[in-house]
């Protein structure tokens, strides 16, 4: 059975008069073969402040475990065009079955004066935070910042990988990247057969891939993340050192399908109080994804087989088109809700 490869990224992200170019390309070849053949790897060497994390993780239980009437104080539906805010516990579909999860969305802070705020482009603006705890806000903005550093060195890897100039994804698609950020609260679940009643198999979330370039996630130590890799489903073990980096839709869609967006899931554990915090660095909202040059034409055939029974070789329009569509089978009410004149000047 395959397994998750572990990657020091600490080459990537060294001053450029102090880089090791030995060792930088060795990172970028293990990348690339990573996303070829899984399209999930760990990283260490990756400079986040473990102490940050560990602050994080206990303040967003703090939100959590605090009344759903105080967490609707920050509803997405307050958030209007920013969709931002705490959704609960089923609020969010995939493959139209409630994920078995309540959780907060964030993005880049935006003023209200920012361009794209004022011209109403959805998922821009800005965040709605808790009263209470009030710290999370400063340890989610700067948890934004450390995020964004870290996935941009490994795109100057993947970019190294690809037989492309380090700068290619910040000249060409993220250079006004679209950065979110989610914390996901999975709740304990009984065990199979405990409560009497013949349900479906449930998932905290449920076999899906990831819409933009790459993820970054930290996680607890609870586990329950499961990949699909040809050989089948493998769990990625879960250790305080190390983010788990995956392959979006539009590295696989930019690559022909060299880089795999590999499918994953989630499962609650019986006993325990499952956080996550995946990072997403995306390409700008009005970018256009095309294949590179370097890669064959793809063609459709797998779409059938995919989660979705969509391809993203054959999708045309900018990442924003892409990602409107794929949110609002996320979150349908919401969708419709912002679709009408009257709902979609909030902030």
């Amino acid at each position: 059975m395959p397994s998750v490869p572990e990657i020091d990224i600490s080459s990537l992200l060294a001053p450029a008069d102090d880089a090791d170019l030995a060792s930088v390309e060795a990172t970028a070849a293990a990348i690339d073969s990573a996303c070829r053949e899984v399209g999930f790897f760990t990283i260490v060497g990756h400079d986040v402040d473990l102490a940050r994390l560990a602050d994080l993780d206990r303040l967003a239980r703090e939100f959590f475990a605090r009344p759903d009437e105080e967490k609707a104080e920050i509803a997405m539906p307050l958030a209007g065009r920013a969709w931002r805010g705490w959704f609960p516990l089923g609020g969010e579909l995939t493959s139209g079955v409630p994920d078995l999860k309540e959780g907060v969305y964030f993005g880049a802070e935006l003023a209200a004066d920012d361009p794209r705020v004022q011209a109403g482009t959805p998922m821009h603006g800005a965040n709605l935070f808790p009263r209470q705890p009030e710290a999370l806000r400063a340890a989610v903005l700067d948890h934004l910042d450390q995020m964004t550093i870290v996935g941009q060195a490994v795109l100057t890897g993947m970019a190294r990988g690809l037989g492309l100039a380090p700068t290619w994804f910040a000249a060409h698609l993220t250079t006004d990247p679209l950065v979110l950020f989610r914390i996901f609260h999975y709740p304990p679940v009984p065990p199979p057969g405990a409560t009497g009643t013949a349900e479906p198999d449930r998932w905290g979330v449920a076999e899906h891939t990831d819409y933009g370039l790459l993820t970054v996630l930290a996680q607890d130590g609870s586990g329950g993340l499961q990949v699909r890799t040809l050989a089948g489903w493998v769990d990625v073990e879960p250790r305080p050192e190390r983010l788990v980096v995956n392959v979006g839709d539009m590295l696989e869609r930019l690559t022909g399908g060299r880089y795999r967006s590999t499918p994953h899931r989630v499962r609650n554990t019986v006993d325990t109080h499952r956080l996550s915090f995946p990072f997403f660095l995306d390409p700008a909202w009005g970018a256009t994804v095309e294949r590179l040059p370097i890669v064959e034409r793809p063609t459709d055939e797998g779409a059938a087989q995919r989660w979705d029974r969509t391809s993203v070789h054959g999708f045309t329009g900018t990442y924003g088109d892409y990602l409107l569509g794929k949110v609002a089978q996320v979150f349908p009410d919401l969708a419709d809700a912002l679709a009408t004149p009257e709902t979609t000047t909030g902030t």
